[in-house]
This record gives C-alpha cells, sequence and structure tokens, in this order.
C-alpha cells in the first residue's frame, strides 16, 4: 500500500476529494476476504458513509489506462444496474478468460468461464468478450445484493444470477475508450517533435498480471522504441510512490581492445540508484538499486530492488527477486531443463530466481 499512500497523496479534502486505505481486518466474522464481492461487503459501511449514486469496483493486479468518466457516461446512458467493461480477444484465446455473452446492443445474456467453444461477439464469429473484472454499480443495487446473498464473487456467483432480475451491460473497452495524449517522435528528416492525439495506441491496452508469465510480458511491453504501454505521457501520469535515491550511473567506456568493457542499457527501464558497472542490459526493466558488474548480461527480464548480478553471469528471460546475488559466471535462461533443477520455471519458459534458490 505504499504506493498508494505516497504517490497519491495529492487530493484536497476540502474539494471533497480523499484517498482512503481500509486493509483486511475481519469486519464480517473470522474470516478474510473470500473474493471480489466479500472484499467489498465487509467494507460496505465506506460505500454508506458517502452515500454515491454509482461505485466503481476495479482489481489491483491489472495495467490499462481508462478514462472512468467515459465508462460511467455509458453505465448512465444505458440506464444500466451493473456494467461490465470487457475486452475483445481473439476466438483462440477464449479459455484463458472469462467470457460474456451479449446480444446485439451488448446486454450481458450469459458467462462461460475459460471455455473450449465461446459465444463470440454478434456479427464478429472470430472474436469474443473477455470480462475485465471492472464494474460500475448503482450504489443502491449493489448494497442490496451485497446485504441479500453471502456469495463470494462478483464475476462467478452474484452477475450470473441477476442476468434476469438486473439491467447488466457490457462496455466495450477497445471501442469506447479513449485516451487523450501529448506524444513525442521524430519526423522524416530527424527533427524532434511533439502532437496531441485523441486516441493513443494504449488505449485499447489490458493486461491482467495475476500470473507469473503475464507479469513478464506487462513489463516486457514497456520496453523497446515504441512501447506497446507508455509511461512518458504528459495528460495521462503514472504515479507512484518514488523513492529517494540517485540517478542511474554507467561506467566503463572501453569499447575496443581484447575484453571489451562498457556499460549500457539498450532499449530498457532502469530505476533510481542502479549502477551498471561494464555490463550491458537489454530489453529489461531493472527495479531500485540494481547492481550490474561487468561483463555480465542481462536481456529479457525483470530485475527486482537491490540485485546484485555477478560478473560474466549471463541473464535471459528471467524474474529476478529482491535481493538475490547472482553469482559469477552463472547463466540463467538459456537451458530450462538445467534451471528446473534449481529454478522456478514458467509454462512460456521463463526462469523465476529468488534468494531461497541460490
Amino acid at each position: 500500500m505504499q504506493h498508494l499512500e505516497g504517490g497519491w497523496n495529492i487530493f484536497s479534502p476540502a474539494l471533497g476529494h480523499y484517498l482512503k486505505i481500509a486493509p483486511p481486518q475481519m469486519m464480517k466474522g473470522e474470516k478474510w476476504y473470500e473474493g471480489t464481492a466479500d472484499s467489498i461487503r465487509q467494507n460496505m459501511y465506506l460505500i454508506e458513509d458517502e452515500s454515491p449514486d454509482h461505485v466503481l469496483t476495479l482489481s489491483g493486479d491489472h495495467v490499462y489506462k481508462m478514462d472512468y468518466a467515459r465508462f460511467k457516461d455509458y453505465h448512465v446512458a444505458e440506464n444500466a444496474d451493473v456494467t461490465i467493461s470487457v475486452k475483445e480477444v481473439d476466438k483462440e484465446l477464449a479459455a484463458g478468460y472469462g467470457i460474456v455473452e451479449v446480444d446485439e446492443k451488448f446486454r450481458v445474456k450469459g458467462f462461460q468461464e475459460k471455455p473450449a467453444a465461446p459465444k463470440t461477439i454478434p456479427g464478429d464469429s472470430s472474436r469474443v468478450l473477455a470480462s475485465m473484472g471492472i464494474y460500475v454499480f448503482k450504489a443502491q443495487v449493489l448494497l442490496d445484493l451485497l446485504k441479500n446473498s453471502d456469495v463470494a464473487d462478483f464475476g462467478k456467483d452474484i452477475l450470473p444470477a441477476i442476468l434476469k432480475s438486473h439491467r447488466v451491460m457490457a462496455y466495450p473497452y477497445r471501442r469506447e475508450n479513449r485516451i487523450r495524449e501529448i506524444i513525442s517522435y521524430v519526423d522524416e528528416e530527424g527533427v524532434f517533435r511533439e502532437k496531441e492525439v485523441e486516441n493513443t495506441r494504449d488505449s485499447g491496452y489490458w493486461r491482467d498480471v495475476g500470473t507469473l508469465d503475464s507479469y513478464w510480458n506487462a513489463n516486457m511491453d514497456l520496453t523497446g522504441v515504441d512501447p506497446y504501454f507508455n509511461k512518458y505521457g504528459r495528460l495521462w501520469p503514472i504515479r507512484t510512490f518514488q523513492r529517494q535515491y540517485p540517478p542511474v550511473k554507467t561506467v566503463f567506456a572501453l569499447e575496443s581492445g581484447r575484453e571489451p568493457r562498457v556499460g549500457r542499457a539498450l532499449d530498457s527501464l532502469v530505476a533510481h540508484g542502479s549502477i551498471i558497472s561494464g555490463g550491458v542490459v537489454r530489453n529489461s526493466v531493472l527495479s531500485y538499486n540494481v547492481f550490474v558488474r561487468s561483463w555480465a548480461s542481462i536481456e529479457e527480464s525483470v530485475v527486482m530492488e537491490n540485485v546484485v548480478v555477478g560478473r560474466y553471469a549471463r541473464i535471459k528471460k528471467a524474474i529476478i527477486a529482491e535481493g538475490v546475488r547472482i553469482p559469477q559466471g552463472m547463466r540463467i535462461g538459456f537451458s530450462p531443463a538445467e534451471d528446473r533443477k534449481r529454478f522456478t520455471v514458467t509454462s512460456r519458459g521463463i526462469t523465476v530466481v529468488t534468494r531461497e534458490d541460490i
């Protein structure tokens, strides 16, 4: 919760703005949160105290940019009791999502959990609608649903049960979401320019990072010359808690000789306090205080804070946990069979290294 308290302390109580963090407290008996609905049920007093007209519920393990005002306006215009944000995905990927069945007007007619034979979008047999786990409720509808049942989850329990009694709509996120932004680019003559666009490419971006593979994918989406998810916009800044560490430092520039020794980071994001000392980082994301020693290489990897990578070590397609010390000359990510003897290797072949592994 530190990034919420430290990075989002921008609200003015005098204007009716606030950030209230409610950690799990077992408000309803001796059980911790058992699902999305139960987590809100245990904190209903927060809603009742404010008496809002509508309630927006979100998941904490998703990466996206969304104009919630557009989402809420759609919900109000449709006079919906509940509106579910959905993302259009290829039918072949349906087995990885909860699928929402809709009619021609995008009223929800049914749900399918990771189906082999999914219901497609009306008029588009090649795509399906995946639930994003983002909902807008009429506040009183939400409170009534939570008080009149003790089921744990919205997507699995509550929403499928109310399709005939309530108006449940789907919000086509990729079609309706619009992120206006000022972007930088270089024109054909090599001149640096800026322009305002009404709908950025990442307006339709969304990733659930609840698995190791999806977490790795989301980080890789940040790298490259033209990243899939842009963190550098001025109108939609990404806010978080920033620690007070010194700037990134790259040292050694011996580019010739028998053993070149150059510290550099290419197509990568490197956080404050990190030192790349004669090693090379490519297409990777490095957190705070990472020390990459000479002749080491890191490629397509996510490295958490306070990691030291020893000389001549080679890391590829890996997630390195906080505080790990990679020994000199170690190779990670080049042989899944060898890596499985010591580390966790995901289904996609991403090697995960923790302090307990070394």
